[in-house]
């Protein structure tokens, strides 16, 4: 912390949290780069002015952040652009040259494209007045609420109109959920394989995450329950349904255990359901078990094209107006013209047919990663997007995607997914829904020949 220093003139009742923003602006500014060392606590009090345990304060309060990092008899150093800031699993910027199973994308045919081109034909020829003049969330078209109920019951939820808040896509219901029961500085347990995006997220709102054990079955409800013995939780974000990262799905027993954790230690649920309706003869959701204290997220993206970003966020009656205020200063309102495509798709039964055609699709897609890699290691859904494949031993999962990528083929890695300090072992996520299935046999192909190789990447030049 040589060539930056807080403003003792601009520190401010109480003066630990105070110092601690300063600091985490400085970190997020770029004031204070990875891997720089703090000054030491008694200096920097001395410094300033303050008593040695408001540092001390400050500096736990950024380590709670995920901010700090201390060593024994090394000091204290700066973590976050290393760990908050990583970016997505998947590649940005897609080459035509790269078979790209790294981005977490449905089957998309012709059939899309022509549904959307019908629907906005239709559209263009009587646009409705509420696409053009729409401006006050607060007065969206009943028959939206109506299509919003229709498409939750086939996800299992019943919910009253008054609770739902039409987002545009799961993103933005996820971030307006974790807003609402999470203030800075609480606690939120995870998985510890789980969404790509709540790590940073969570950093960015001064949230601490807990990351809790898994198994095949996914989450350890006993894990949950040690997690609220220790700490004060205040929500559990789960992906309960084929979404997570290993595509397992928690059994009802299961849910009905982390329910009643979850009642016993007041702690409030986020339900990722990204997948809704797609997976088949699925357990009741946690909105359905204990809607008192769930926040429920769905989608069209994943299963209907991603082209439609509409999600639809059910949230407790007493929470909200909280979640409203939250959706309004981020988001405002959905997209009314994505909006209304959805809406129609919805009582027209356009989406769910499109749901029973991708789930026929991925099934296809399915065999041909059978007929290719079914003999190695690994774990799925017949029904979800992608395929877990934890990397025999001896294989490192940059090396691997780096030579995978190398021959032409992008995957995504599991440290992109971990909620906690390391993977528990290395493996990567490939997406069977983002290219052909002539592309996708090649891609499997290529992987196939990396895994018969020695596992050592080749050098890149």
């Amino acid at each position: 912390m040589k060539s930056w220093k807080p403003d003792r003139a601009s520190l401010s009742v109480p003066i630990y949290k105070s110092l601690a923003d300063q600091i985490a602006e400085a970190i997020r500014d770029g004031r204070l780069p990875d891997g720089a060392r703090l000054l030491p606590q008694r200096q920097l009090a001395s410094e300033l002015d303050v008593s040695v345990q408001t540092v001390s304060r400050a500096y736990e309060e950024l380590t709670r952040r995920d901010l700090l990092s201390g060593a024994a008899g090394r000091g204290t150093f700066v973590k976050r652009p290393k760990e908050a800031d990583r970016g997505p699993p998947f590649s940005l910027q897609r080459s035509p040259d790269v078979v790209d199973l790294s981005i977490l994308k449905p089957v998309c045919e012709d059939i899309h494209l022509q549904h959307m081109s019908n629907a906005l034909s239709r559209l263009a020829s009587s646009v409705p007045h509420r696409i053009v003049n729409a401006f006050r969330p607060e007065r969206a078209a009943s028959h939206h609420r109506a299509a919003a109920l229709q498409w939750l019951r086939e996800c299992g939820v019943d919910a009253s109109p008054y609770n739902v808040c039409i987002t545009n896509g799961a993103t933005s219901a996820l971030a307006v959920a974790l807003m609402t029961v999470a203030p800075p500085g609480s606690v939120v347990a995870t998985e510890s394989l789980g969404h790509h995006s709540l790590k940073p997220l969570a950093s960015y709102m001064g949230i601490h995450l807990v990351g809790l054990d898994v198994d095949a079955d996914g989450l350890i409800p006993d894990a949950f329950e040690r997690a609220c013995m220790e700490r004060e939780i205040r929500a559990l974000f789960i992906q309960p349904t084929a979404i997570n990262p290993p595509a397992t799905i928690l059994s009802e027993e299961r849910r009905r255990q982390v329910a009643a954790i979850a009642e016993k230690h007041d702690v409030l649920i986020i339900e990722n359901d990204a997948l809704g309706p797609l997976i088949s003869n699925r357990p009741q959701p946690f909105a359905s078990i204990t809607p008192g204290r769930t926040f429920y997220v769905t989608s069209f993206t994943k299963i209907v094209m991603p082209g439609l970003r509409i999600g639809y966020l059910v949230v407790p009656q007493k929470y909200i107006a909280t979640a409203t205020n939250r959706h309004l200063v981020t988001n405002w309102m959905a997209t009314p013209l994505l909006e209304e495509l959805a809406t129609g798709w919805v009582q027209d039964g356009t989406a769910l047919n499109l749901v029973h055609w991708q789930r026929k699709a991925l099934r296809s897609r399915h065999r041909i990663f059978q007929d290719i890699l079914g003999g190695m290691r690994h774990s799925t859904h017949p029904e979800a997007l992608h395929v877990w494949m934890p990397l025999p031993e001896g294989y490192s999962e940059a090396s691997f995607a780096a030579h995978a990528r190398s021959l032409g083929v992008a995957v995504a890695v599991a440290s992109s997914f971990v909620t906690g300090d390391e993977p528990p072992y290395q493996a990567i996520r490939l997406s069977l829904g983002s290219v052909s299935e002539e592309d996708l046999s090649a891609g499997l192909a290529t992987i196939a020949s990396v895994l018969a190789a020695p596992p050592e990447a080749p050098l890149l030049r």
